[in-house]
C-alpha cells in the first residue's frame, strides 16, 4: 500500500514534485495539491491529473475529508510560511518535508545523513544549492578535516521564482550553516547567483574546501564516488571537470578573513545540475535537485516507519 502525501504550494516546485510522485514513486500516493492562488497553472494541472486541491491554504488541507490519511506533507511555500504550516500539522502528527529555508527541522541531505532522521515530524530538506553542494564537502570531509567550505550556486534568472528570490537571505544563511552541520566543514560559507544569459544556463556549483594535506587521489576518488550516488535520484547531477588542487605550504599560507593563516590543501569542485523536465524547463536544475531530494527522502520515510 502506498503512503498518503499531500503537498502545500502551488507553484514550480510544488507543481514539479507532484508530477515527480506521480510518474515516478512506487512508495507514495499523491492525494491532494494545496495553493492559495486559484488560478495557479499548479492547481489547474492538478485538476486535469484527477489530484484533489485546493487554494484555501491550509485550512483547505484540513478541510478534506480524506485529510486523517494523508501520512507526510510536502511544504513549497516560503520560509515564513512554514512557521505556521509546521505548527497547525504538528498538532496532526504529520510528517512535514520542508523544503523552504525555515529549518525548523534537522537538515537532510539524502545520501549524506537521511538515515539519522527518518523518525523526525519535521525534516529540513536545506537549499537547492545545499542539495548540490554538501554531499561534496562531506565527501572531501570523510578525507581529511575540512577548515574552510565555500560554495557558489549560480542558477539562471528564469528559474528563479518568487518564493527563491523572497528567502535569498535565508537561503545563504540556511547552505551556510548546512555546510558546517552535515558537510562536515569548520567554516562554511555560500553565496548564490541569479544569471540573467540567454539562453538560460543550467545550474552551476562551484565548491571549494580548504583542508588538511591528505592524498589527492582519495580525495578525487571519494568526489567521483558521492557524485555517482547523487545522481542515482538527480540523473543530470555532473561532474564539470577533474578536481582541482592547491598546495599551501608555510612558505605561502593562505590567509582566510575570520580564521587566519592556512596550510594544506585546496579542493575545487566543479558541477552541473540538468533538470529533468518533468514539468520544469531542463536548465532549472535547482527546482529538481530540490524535488528530487525531496521525494527521495520521502519515499525512505514512508518504506521505514509509514508503509503498512
Amino acid at each position: 500500500m502506498k503512503t498518503k502525501v499531500a503537498i502545500i504550494g502551488s507553484g514550480n516546485i510544488g507543481t514539479d514534485l507532484m508530477i515527480k510522485i506521480i510518474r515516478q514513486s512506487n512508495a507514495l500516493e499523491m492525494v491532494a495539491l494545496v495553493g492559495i492562488e486559484p488560478n495557479s497553472e499548479g492547481l489547474a494541472r492538478a485538476e486535469r491529473l484527477g489530484i484533489p486541491n485546493t487554494s484555501q491554504g491550509i485550512d483547505g488541507l484540513l478541510a478534506m475529508e480524506h485529510f486523517a490519511d494523508i501520512a507526510i506533507v510536502f511544504d513549497a511555500t516560503s520560509a515564513a510560511a512554514h512557521q505556521h504550516h509546521n505548527k497547525v500539522l504538528q498538532a496532526f502528527n504529520k510528517v512535514l518535508i520542508d523544503l523552504t529555508p525555515a529549518a525548523i527541522g534537522p537538515y537532510v541531505v539524502p545520501v549524506v545523513n537521511a538515515d539519522e532522521f527518518l523518525n523526525e515530524l519535521n525534516i529540513n530538506m536545506v537549499t537547492c544549492g545545499g542539495q548540490a553542494t554538501i554531499p561534496i564537502v562531506a565527501a572531501i570531509s570523510s578525507v581529511a578535516s575540512v577548515t574552510y567550505a565555500e560554495i557558489v550556486a549560480s542558477i539562471s534568472s528564469k528559474s528563479a521564482g518568487p518564493g527563491t528570490r523572497a528567502n535569498i537571505d535565508e537561503f545563504t544563511e540556511t547552505t551556510s550553516k548546512a555546510l558546517e552541520v552535515v558537510g562536515r566543514a569548520k567554516k562554511g560559507k555560500a553565496i548564490i547567483v541569479l544569471n540573467p544569459a540567454e539562453p538560460p544556463m543550467n545550474m552551476r556549483d562551484t565548491v571549494m574546501c580548504l583542508s588538511e594535506n591528505c592524498d589527492q587521489n582519495a580525495v578525487t576518488e571519494a568526489v567521483t564516488k558521492m557524485v555517482a550516488q547523487v545522481n542515482q535520484y538527480v540523473p543530470g547531477y555532473r561532474l564539470k571537470q577533474a578536481v582541482q588542487f592547491e598546495i599551501f605550504d608555510n612558505k605561502q599560507p593562505l590567509i582566510i578573513p575570520g580564521i587566519g593563516r592556512f596550510t594544506g590543501l585546496k579542493s575545487t569542485v566543479f558541477l552541473e545540475v540538468e533538470g529533468a523536465a518533468h514539468f520544469l524547463p531542463s536548465y532549472a536544475g535547482n527546482l529538481d535537485i530540490m524535488t528530487s531530494a525531496a521525494l527521495s527522502t520521502a519515499e525512505r520515510v514512508a518504506q521505514t516507519r509509514l508503509e503498512v
